[in-house]
């Protein structure tokens, strides 16, 4: 459920009407290319989160597989491009809800709210996301039948041109941030029964599910307005309704789904950042665990306040910019550790592995400029933190 609702979020609501653009007529290309490539990140993932069962993902992973520096570049991709995945979720949630004067302090509120969630367990964490993913799933399924019923005004089918080998790459980027959720899952290994079954069960379920729900909405979409209809509106599923009167229904499920990918995110930023406090790459005083609730408590508040301060200085295109190329980044490293790992504790084929690195780096390299630029600022900020801190303990 956590799973899901990092996923449901982050793609049906923000994703389409940019993939559409940078595609064209290849979109639904775009979307298996990315379900192609999340689902060997995914294998990689789950093969490695049953052989290390603890917080920290993939940062925790490459430590133990590849050495402290691979570790800690995925672990700052993800904290930081998830922290910038997070404000662009929950100014999301607020300009579906609220009029444009209130997108920020509604998105503020939507924070605070939720990483006080987040402190009370995981329990409370999945409950929450259970309810938000149910009522989203019913919300769609309403919508998506009155689509096709057809009985109100439909809109003008508008068919795209073909964008080119290069704006396929780019809409499977951007389609890929929508399919990012399953990380999530990975990095809370020590807060639910039988990790090294239950985790990769539930990435593989839930990466399913998603597949499949994208895949339908995708086609319904193209029917009714085409791709290029689907990229020039913010909103495609209520454009797809031609009925104003059923717009609240959208509106609901897009601030619910929102709410959900925010949930999930704030989770596994703060259980990553206390696994890399324990290793110091951290300040250690954000490791501390709740002796009641057994949560990163520290580590999550302090993520909520980073959160805060970009929700901000940043716009939405931005945060999707800087997190599609820290996760990718990340997952790049994630495709190593696994190709690395021991053939003895290997769950999938090599080649699989293998092939989820390149499509990483192949679909990096297609991203916009303005991204790639500003993920490498990221990176290079991160890189002299820790070579600062490793000089200054050596002294």
């Amino acid at each position: 459920m956590i799973g899901l609702g990092a996923m449901i979020g982050a793609g049906l609501f923000s994703a389409f009407t940019p993939a559409a653009a940078a595609a064209g007529s290849a979109l639904l290309m775009s979307l298996f290319l990315a379900a192609g490539l999340a689902y060997a990140n995914a294998r990689s993932s789950a093969q490695l989160a049953a052989r290390y069962p603890t917080s920290g993902g993939t940062y925790a992973y490459a430590r133990e597989v590849l050495g402290p520096w691979p570790g800690f570049i995925a672990g700052w991709g993800f904290v930081i491009g998830k922290t910038a995945s997070a404000a662009a979720m929950a100014l999301t949630f607020a300009t579906y809800t609220v009029p444009e004067a209130w997108v920020k302090p509604a998105a503020v509120l939507a924070v605070l709210f939720l990483v006080g969630v987040n402190c009370l367990g995981v329990t409370r964490t999945a409950t929450a996301a259970r309810i938000i993913v149910f009522t989203v799933f019913a919300l769609l399924a309403i919508v998506l039948v009155m689509i096709a019923a057809g009985n109100h005004t439909m809109p003008t089918r508008t068919p795209g041109t073909y964008a080119g080998a290069l704006g396929v790459l780019q809409g499977t980027g951007l389609l890929f941030f929508a399919f990012a959720g399953y990380a999530r899952i990975a990095t809370l290994g020590e807060e639910v029964r039988n990790p090294g079954t239950s985790i990769p069960r539930a990435i593989g379920i839930g990466l399913g599910i998603v597949v499949l729900l994208y895949a339908t909405v995708a086609v319904v979409l193209i029917q009714v307005l085409g791709t290029a209809g689907i990229a020039e509106t913010p909103m495609p599923l209520a454009a797809a309704l031609g009925d104003s009167r059923a717009l609240p229904l959208v509106r609901i499920a897009a601030s619910l789904a929102s709410l959900g990918a925010l949930l999930a995110l704030v989770a596994g930023i703060g259980r990553t950042a206390m696994a890399m406090a324990r290793e110091h790459d951290l300040p250690h005083w954000l490791s501390a665990v709740h002796p009641r609730f057994s949560t990163p408590y520290r580590a999550e508040l302090v993520a909520g306040a980073a959160i805060l301060v970009l929700i901000a200085i940043f716009d939405l295109g931005t945060a999707i910019g800087f997190s599609s190329f820290g996760v990718l980044v990340y997952y790049l490293i994630a495709n190593i550790s696994a190709i690395r790992q021991p053939r003895a504790e290997r769950t999938s084929p090599a080649w699989l592995g293998i092939s989820g690195a390149i499509g990483c780096v192949v679909v990096v390299a297609a991203l916009p400029p303005g991204a790639v630029l500003g993920g490498l600022a990221m990176f290079a900020v991160g890189l002299g933190y820790r070579a600062l801190r490793l000089q200054l303990a050596a002294r």
